[in-house]
């Protein structure tokens, strides 16, 4: 499982004390204006500080795992671990859009001329051997972490950074390489570790070693690639603090594996795990009902969120000769009907993703304003043709079959599309001017995924093209979607309320032929890697919604992907013994909000169940 890499952070002169270099010391750090919550606040709001603590959650994750290192590339690490284990330098607010407040870190100061960031650590910070978290350990971990024994993503993703310079016990700065306006941010999303885990090894051999880390659980057992299991660290150093409090209430957390949703489902009404977010759903209409929902056993909820839908979608690797022409991936655009799978699979529960961004205020609709006709004449200027000119036209919506549209007119104009792209139909299938026939597959990951699939691919059959699918098994995915060993796939990227470096990861050309990226598409564009390096370095709120817009434009009319749908509510069934705070993050996944805020009802904590 791939890790998506994304907390917000920027300088704010009014957000501390002066410190003696000059440079203001910062208790919590704003994109815009003023962080929600004071120096000295006590708790977040979302959060329940009187939560009583103890007892179980059961949760779950699907497939195997084989090791407890989550930052080597080789192999899938257990469900939980950079959750429960490994803390960072700082954490976000799930009810701010663009808010961190320090953790380890207790002062973060960012130098004037951009280039460098200390961090003063908290004093209080320890491992769970009890050994203080010293500057030499977060040196310790970005070091490891930027070497060649750990995953290629945190080498791409903090590539700008020099180095970490130890200055004393608890004080360590940031170097970097040059001026990168998110780069000086995103560094507090370090996680970090002793410098004894291990005990020397390296790093990329420390695969089944217990975490030596500073979070509020260690792992008490395991059964490879079955169950994991957590307790709470009776000496967590964290209980108090603002960021922690009221949270991380259950005595023990275990993840138990299942080959499949389906099992999953089985194992949610034989009593085995005690929550299950549903993103089916056919199987939230169908499967979550019965006895036990009846009988009030199990709750079946709906839960609104304002989260950026991010994008998902059938996505084309480029790294094939089949998908080079444009005029190809927009036949393959056009044949997917939207409605006919939202009345006919989805229950109407969803609605279509126009945009790589959509559900925020960065998704491009119309045509270009003011702000962003000045960033494309610029880039027009430096790309000439490499920036296509429907660029300055209104940007064309997903197609539909809405009346007064059809599938069938959609269809029309692919075979149009494809003709010109030196396809035709002839002795019963779509073929090049070799005789060759267009025929692909589909890597699936999840079952679920394979009714989506399968009404795409009549689509498809009625132009002549076999579109082949199936679902493989999740290490042999991960092993293929590592090397791009694939036609089309899934392809994902969560959402943000404010992109940046990750956008490197998924489209930036350095990211195309290097393993285990996120560059699922081979997107490799010069107009596409300006854009993110100009979002990377954008001043203010106003740019940085321009020119995430502009990237936007440039992406979809590349039609490197046939675009999914999103839902503004998570969907979860889970155990009448568990409780919620009464307020709800605007900002979150449900996951990580359950296993952090939750906590059992005392009357059932020591009863089973």
């Amino acid at each position: 499982m791939k890790w998506s890499l994304r907390f917000f952070l920027v300088l704010s002169g009014l957000l501390g004390c002066l410190a003696s270099d000059g440079v203001w010391a910062a208790y919590a750090i704003a994109l815009n204006g003023t962080p929600k919550y004071p120096a000295g606040f006590q708790h977040f709001d979302y959060v329940n500080p009187q939560a009583p603590q103890g007892g179980e959650l059961r949760t779950s994750s699907i497939g195997s795992f084989e090791k407890l290192n989550p930052f080597i590339l080789k192999g899938a690490a257990a469900e939980g671990l950079q959750l429960l284990v490994f803390e960072t330098l700082a954490v976000p607010s799930w009810d701010e859009s663009d808010t961190v407040y320090g953790l380890l870190a207790k002062e973060i100061d960012v130098a004037r001329d951009g280039l460098s960031v200390t961090f003063r650590l908290n004093r209080a910070a320890r491992f769970s051997n009890g050994d203080p978290v010293l500057a030499e350990d977060v040196k310790y971990s970005f070091d490891q972490l930027m070497s060649k024994h750990a995953a290629p993503l945190y080498r791409r993703y903090w590539s700008d950074v020099k180095q970490m310079v130890v200055l004393d016990p608890y004080t360590v700065r940031a170097d970097f390489r040059r001026k990168n306006h998110e780069l000086k941010l995103i560094i507090c999303q370090l996680p970090v570790f002793s410098h004894k885990w291990g005990d020397g090894k390296p790093f990329d051999k420390v695969i089944l070693d217990a975490p030596l880390a500073s979070g509020p659980y260690i792992v008490e057992s395991y059964d490879l690639g079955k169950r994991i299991t957590y307790k709470r660290n009776p000496a967590y150093w964290g209980n108090n603090h603002p960021t922690r409090r009221g949270m991380f209430n259950f005595e023990r957390i275990t993840y138990r594996y299942y080959r499949d949703t389906l099992a999953r489902m089985e194992g949610l009404k034989a009593g085995e795990i005690d929550f299950i977010q549903e993103n089916s759903s056919k199987n939230w209409a169908r499967s979550h009902q019965g006895k036990r929902w009846e009988q009030g056993e199990l709750i079946k909820k709906l839960f609104p969120h304002e989260n950026g839908a991010g994008w998902q979608g059938f996505s084309m690797n480029l790294r094939r000769p089949l998908f080079q022409d444009k005029r190809v991936r927009k036949a393959l655009w056009l044949a997917m009907d939207f409605e006919w799978m939202n009345r006919q699979l989805f229950f109407n529960q969803y609605k279509r993703s126009p945009s790589y961004f959509s559900n925020t205020e960065m998704a491009a609709s119309g045509r270009p304003d003011a702000r962003e006709l000045k960033v494309l004449d610029e880039l027009k200027a430096r790309f000439g043709s490499r920036l296509p000119a429907e660029v300055f036209d209104e940007i064309s919506p997903p197609p539909t079959t809405e009346p007064p549209h059809s599938l069938r007119d959609n269809l029309r104009q692919a075979r149009e599309l494809l003709a010109q792209a030196g396809w035709t139909y002839r002795d019963g299938a779509l073929r090049n001017a070799k005789g060759e026939p267009f025929r692909m597959e589909m890597m699936l990951h999840e079952r679920f995924e394979e009714r989506v699939t399968a009404a795409y691919a009549r689509n498809l059959e009625k132009l002549g093209i076999q579109l082949d699918y199936r679902v493989y098994d999740p290490a042999l995915a991960q092993r293929k979607e590592e090397n791009f060993d694939y036609d089309m796939v899934w392809g994902m990227m969560g959402g943000s309320q404010s992109p940046g470096n990750e956008l490197f990861d998924y489209f930036g050309s350095a990211s195309r032929d290097q393993p285990g990226s996120n560059n699922v598409m081979g997107i490799a564009d010069p107009v596409v890697d300006e854009l993110i390096s100009r979002i990377v370095q954008a001043e203010n709120r106003a740019d940085l919604v321009t020119l995430v817009r502009v990237l936007d434009r440039v992406l979809r009319l590349g039609y490197y992907m046939v675009p999914h749908f999103h839902s503004n509510s998570h969907r979860v069934s889970y155990r009448r013994t568990l409780v919620q705070p009464e307020v709800l993050p605007r900002f979150y996944s449900i996951e990580e909000w359950a296993v952090k805020t939750w906590w059992m009802k005392p009357e059932a904590q020591g009863a089973g169940r």
